[in-house]
């Protein structure tokens, strides 16, 4: 096992959960919350390049580290499980040359500012190779890998969007050096896939990175969970913790909220349960 280290020093926040206008915008709440590690969203960056020019800068200035970034692909929509399977990801043919552009410049976007890691979702894998999509899918994640490989970069796929057997046979069948997990319990909950627990043990050896993020289970099968404040929600989180220790994963742990409006003080809720839970992975 890893040498041990306080569960804390792993802690990062998903930049976008506080939904900042600026990096000066982002600076002044990661302080408010006295957390200085981030997963940055990378889209800003190339949406809106003026708002976000100095990005690098203000993060150095300011001693805060970027642990990973992030992407969302062209399309996707959220509202149902059944148009996040029809929209999310590199699925959609209609998205799919737009959506390798925007891989490019994310990869220069993520290589300027020297992050070792990019997660995004796929989309929906199928769950048979024999499926007609699985090979196209398959050939546009292998481009999308190979790209960011090609700068040294690592790229991590999101969890819950199947379950941990699919995305593991998918993995194993892609065979690339540079690809792993960013894994997130609550997904698996959200999506209604499996048993997080079992499904982190089945990923462990592409474990890159965690998502901290709770939910409770739908209680009507084929539509969405409940995203909750960590602590909250169904995640069994002193048996997830125990598993990443006894595996020996020391890699980011990055507080996620995507859901209520007072994401300051839930992610600061969040902080304070890990704080209070005491573990040392």
């Amino acid at each position: 096992m890893n040498r041990s280290r306080p569960l804390l020093d792993q802690l990062a926040v998903c930049s976008w959960s506080l939904m900042p206008r600026s990096p000066e915008h982002l600076v002044q709440m990661l302080e408010e919350i006295g957390l200085y590690r981030i997963q940055l969203a990378l889209d800003p960056l190339h949406e809106s390049p003026v708002d976000w020019r100095l990005t690098r800068e203000m993060l150095a200035v300011h001693g805060i580290e970027v642990v990973s970034g992030m992407f969302t692909t062209i399309g996707e929509d959220y509202s149902t499980l059944e148009s996040i399977r029809r929209t999310g990801g590199l699925v959609p043919d209609q998205h799919w040359e737009a959506n390798w552009r925007r891989v490019q410049v994310v990869r220069d976007i993520a290589r300027r500012l020297h992050v070792p890691l990019v997660t995004f979702h796929a989309g929906f894998l199928p769950e048979a190779p024999s499926d007609p999509g699985y090979q196209r899918l398959m050939d546009r994640v292998c481009r999308v890998v190979d790209c960011f490989g090609e700068a040294q970069i690592m790229v991590a796929f999101e969890t819950g969007q199947e379950t941990a057997e699919t995305l593991a046979e998918f993995l194993t069948r892609l065979n690339r050096p540079n690809v792993g997990v960013n894994f997130d319990p609550a997904n698996m909950i959200l999506y209604d896939k499996g048993d997080p627990i079992e499904a982190l043990r089945l990923l462990e050896p592409w474990l890159r990175q965690c998502h901290l993020k709770d939910a409770r289970r739908t209680r009507i099968p084929g539509t969405w969970g409940e995203e909750v404040v960590l602590g909250t929600g169904e995640v069994p989180w002193p048996a997830f913790f125990q598993t990443l220790s006894e595996i020996g994963f020391n890699g980011p742990l990055c507080i996620e909220r995507e859901a209520g409006t007072n994401r300051i003080e839930d992610i600061r809720a969040a902080r304070a349960f890990v704080e209070h839970l005491g573990i040392s992975l």
